[in-house]
């Protein structure tokens, strides 16, 4: 079990962060950092020219040079500024283009940990979202920076800056060295603030991490083509911008908080920034007064200076900088670093892919985090090799519990599930999932085609007879035969310019297509047909009926259309198996499942007339 807290401590330190980042960046982009690491000379040549060119053109007047002297030295020296400026614009440019590469690599390492690596029983968990969240921002482009490479970038314009310091400071020691280190240290107050506040923020960001999760949904919600029909009926536009009021004044409050942090941290900047420079130029002044320097001389140390406290100031911001970088790079580790709880790999899911395998359930119980009931309590139940199980009951039973834990979505809090005798935490996820084909009551499709949707390939299918034929099975042959492109029609016209938009029912029929066509000695329907109506229903689970001999099944239903064609039933109540038999057996019984028959018996007979008796 993981459980994260709100920690003070970051997840690594920054020393650690900045190796890791160093690596990342050296690996996956290294020509970006070039560029980067290149641009620092060219960028202290820019500075320098600055303040030295202004003092250039006075001293070529001052001393009385002829025009075509003046000119052709200050010309020569604007002509390597422009060139100058000119590979920094071009470097900068190129090393975007090879940062992007490495985002985009950072980003399917992301998702392919969500999708795949990371167990889901741990994905679910919200304290984990909140992380996911915090770690997409590391990975996102924010005024042409990527949070995750701030470290390596945030360090060279380190570098850049110590040169500079060190540069004008040899130039502000001409006027006095005890100007230096009072320039110097002044703006440790500054860097002390500012950690103060960082920190600050770092410690509460979970406070806003979840606001921020419901605005965004909030936001994209509206403009989801799905939902737009129930938007407008039901008048809830009015609903969503009231949520969106009320989470935009709790975001507010923190914003305002952090604000006033900030605030007070930029006051104390200002006081020393004022203090520092007003002694500067005092020195300054009195030196010209006194005729110890010339005006060019003069220009060049006030431009000196002026800039020395620049550079001082980008020395402390990019240390903050480095700081606050490897917060979103602790954010990111972390995430990445959280276990995959794989099987143990001992079993050998090749033994079991070609026959219908039996399926154990063995005095199973499952209590999600912090509840304090379990959902499911001692479930003892064994599914034979090539048995068709219904598992019924009403909503809230726990049934589609019991198909996460069958599917490995799950592990059982007490007691095991065993296929074939084999405990299924012995088989790694992977394999363990090549053994199922399940089609879930939460419909989920995207912007690719029929074929590619069934086949779960992206371009040509691997067998598109057997994916046409699966449709068909399915009870889309009609639907198929409307389509001009046949099985290669796309889905989703928002996306696609011919794509097609299915209704509910279809949809369910194209996943359990998807299903049928992976042929997994496993079929699990985990309420595949709520959107059809009854006898529709009845009509798709005789059929499965048929599709299905070769395989051990378990439908799952709380509508008992599915259970009459199924070789045993087990009735769900209260997450314990309340009745088990055949249908006619728990007819007989008398229970409440056939209290629940007897409700629902009328829908599925062809000379009901309506009506409620």
């Amino acid at each position: 079990m993981i459980i994260l807290k709100t920690k003070k401590k970051p997840y690594t330190s920054a020393f650690s962060n900045a190796i890791w980042s160093f690596r990342g960046m050296l690996k996956n982009a290294p020509f970006s950092f070039i560029l980067i690491a290149l641009e620092v000379p060219i960028n202290v040549f820019m500075a320098w020219s600055g303040i030295y060119l202004p003092s250039l053109v006075i001293a070529e007047v001052t001393k009385q040079q002829s025009l075509q002297h003046a000119a052709f030295k200050v010309g020569t020296f604007i002509a390597f500024m422009l060139f100058a400026a000119i590979l920094q614009l071009f470097f900068r440019n190129i090393s975007q283009a090879f940062l992007d590469k490495y985002r985009f690599q950072k980003i399917s390492e992301l998702d392919k940990k969500s999708t795949g690596s990371l167990f889901f029983q741990v994905y679910e968990k919200k304290e984990i979202r909140d992380l996911y969240d915090r770690a997409s921002f590391a990975i996102q482009m924010n005024n042409n920076k990527l949070p995750l490479c701030d470290m390596p970038q945030c360090s060279l314009k380190l570098i850049e800056n110590v040169i500079c310091y060190c540069l004008f400071g040899t130039v502000i020691s001409f006027v006095s060295p005890w100007l230096i280190l009072i320039l110097t240290i002044a703006p440790i107050v500054n860097l002390l603030c500012a950690r103060a506040y960082r920190q600050w923020e770092y410690n509460h960001r979970s406070n806003w991490t979840d606001i921020d999760s419901k605005l965004r949904y909030i936001q994209n919600k509206p403009s989801d083509f799905s939902a737009s029909k129930d938007i407008r009926i039901y008048g809830m536009a009015h609903w969503f911008q009231q949520i969106y009021t009320d989470l935009s004044k709790e975001r507010g409050l923190w914003e305002q908080k952090l604000s006033m942090r900030n605030f007070l941290s930029q006051i104390a900047n200002l006081i020393v920034i004022l203090l520092r420079d007003s002694l500067a130029y005092v020195m300054l002044i009195a030196m010209i007064l006194k005729g110890e320097i010339s005006i060019d001389q003069f220009v060049l140390y006030f431009a000196a200076i002026s800039n020395f406290a620049t550079y001082i100031g980008n020395i402390i911001t990019e240390w903050n900088n480095m700081h606050t970088a490897s917060l979103n790079v602790c954010d990111f580790r972390e995430y990445m670093d959280l276990p995959e709880q794989d099987g143990t790999k001992e079993a050998n899911v090749q033994e079991h892919l070609k026959t219908a395998p039996e399926i154990t359930f063995d005095h199973v119980s499952f209590r999600y985090d912090g509840a304090k009931e379990d959902t499911l309590q001692d479930i003892h139940f064994t599914i034979r090799s090539g048995e068709k199980v219904a598992l019924v009951g009403l909503n809230g039973a726990g049934k589609t519990t019991l198909v996460k834990l069958l599917c490995g979505l799950y592990l059982p809090t007490k007691g095991d599930i065993r296929i074939n005798g084999i405990s299924v935490r012995k088989f790694s996820r992977n394999d363990y999932y090549r053994l199922l084909s399940p089609v879930f009551q939460d419909v989920q499709t995207a912007f690719f085609s029929l074929a590619e949707t069934v086949c779960s390939q992206i371009g040509t299918c691997e067998d598109s007879a057997k994916a046409e034929h699966c449709l068909r099975l399915a009870g889309l042959g009609k639907k198929l035969d409307s389509l001009p492109e046949g099985i290669h029609t796309k889905l989703d016209k928002q996306i696609n310019e011919n794509g097609i938009e299915l209704s509910g029912g279809e949809l369910q029929k194209l996943l359990l297509a998807r299903a049928l066509y992976k042929d997994a000695p496993i079929l699990v329907l985990d309420e595949p047909t709520a959107a059809l109506d009854p006898i529709a229903e009845n009509e798709i689970y005789l059929q499965y009926h048929q599709m299905t001999k070769t395989k051990t099944s378990l439908f799952i239903s709380h509508r008992l259309a599915s259970t009459q064609f199924c070789d045993r039933i087990l009735y769900l109540q209260n997450g314990k198996i309340a009745e088990e038999g055949t249908h006619a057996e728990l007819i007989s019984f008398g229970g409440e499942y056939s209290k629940l028959y007897e409700m629902q018996s009328c829908w599925y007979r062809k000379d009901y007339k309506g009506g409620i008796e």
